[in-house]
């Protein structure tokens, strides 16, 4: 059951515990990923099957996590866009050249994931050949997040210019979501054909909209994303941070699980969803920066919201912080399972 626990958590079937893998859990709080990145750049270890396997498996192997999570950044599939970018430290993903009319639009390149990233499945690959008894979720950006890259060309507070096209020029903005969500299905196929047991959905700044825009601009092209994912045959989660005012919109995206940050407790989310959705979340990465008797209290907190422990893979609220000691986060891997088992034999 081990290897398909998480799989059978996000499709509401019964676990003999409480699955649980943590976003960045291949991180800059590991001792052999600060190694690596001594060595290498960000982007040289994505695309290098090898190495990227290598930093996946680290935490796996450490944690007793149920699953790998491929390690890449959701920037890679411009370099099939033709979109120039970088990953600067500090900072994330850079776009040299911002698209923002429609002509910038058009100008971008046919996406071919397979021609343009087979790096990333070779990595889902290699690690499936080196870990036998988990499975590994694969990744993208959301339409929201990759629209918000490439047009402000990297990371931004208020979304100025992502903004400006929405209202100023909304068939140009929504164009570019479409070719988004057409790459995204492309490349999302590729990692399922690679072996990923299940795909989550990264649109980290969704929370920006209105809850009027998300309807009008991004219902739709994010339901046909997962509309052309449903034909892997893999579970899908939507993640979103920020995005509290938008649960009931989220919940009609498709997806099979919604990835929930810590704002919003579990149980209220659940009233306000339904029970249609399996729910991924969400420890505050704080928490971790505590005792091992507060990562338990807060754990705990997380684990009593979802009384019967069904459709429910404990994650973060966001991904493992940097300042993180690494014994933490066993101490959390072992107290959800252990706490897992314990509900599940009342």
């Amino acid at each position: 059951m081990r290897r398909d626990r998480l799989v059978r958590a996000l499709r509401g079937e019964e676990t003999d515990t409480t699955p649980i893998w943590l976003m960045r859990q291949a991180g800059r709080h590991l001792p052999g990923y600060r190694k690596l990145r001594e060595a290498h750049p960000l982007l040289e270890i994505a695309r290098t099957p090898e190495l990227a396997a290598e930093a996946t498996l680290e935490p796996v192997r450490r944690y007793d996590v149920d699953a790998g999570v491929v390690f890449a950044d959701i920037a890679l599939p411009f370099l099939g866009l033709g979109v120039p970018f970088s990953i600067d430290p500090g900072v994330g993903p850079v776009v040299s050249r911002p698209v923002r009319t429609r002509h910038d639009v058009e100008a971008l390149a046919d996406f071919d994931a397979k021609a343009s990233v087979p790096f990333v499945g070779k990595a889902i690959e290699r690690f499936l050949e080196l870990e036998t008894e988990r499975p590994i979720v694969g990744f993208a950006g959301g339409p929201f997040t990759l629209a918000s890259y490439l047009i402000e060309g990297g990371p931004s507070r208020e979304y100025v210019e992502t903004k400006r096209l929405l209202y100023s020029d909304p068939g140009t903005f929504d164009r570019l979501v479409g070719r988004l969500v057409e790459m995204t299905v492309d490349y999302l196929g590729l990692q399922a054909a690679s072996g990923a047991a299940a795909l989550q959905l990264f649109d980290s700044w969704v929370g920006a909209l209105s809850p009027a825009a998300f309807e009008r601009h991004l219902l739709e092209p994010t339901r046909a994303l997962f509309d052309g994912l449903r034909a892997f045959g893999r579970p899908t989660i939507y993640f979103s941070t920020g995005s509290s005012h938008l649960l009931e919109l989220l919940a009609r995206t498709g997806a099979d699980a919604l990835g929930v940050d810590w704002r919003e407790p579990l149980g209220r989310v659940r009233a306000r969803v339904g029970e249609h959705l399996a729910l991924q979340g969400n420890l505050d990465p704080g928490a971790l920066l505590g005792t091992d008797e507060t990562v338990r209290r807060e754990a705990g907190r997380v684990l009593q919201e979802i009384p019967d422990g069904r459709a429910h893979v404990f994650n973060l609220g966001h991904g493992v912080l940097p300042e993180t000691d690494p014994v933490r986060v066993e101490e959390l891997v072992s107290y959800v399972h252990d706490a897992g088992r314990g509900r599940r034999r009342r």
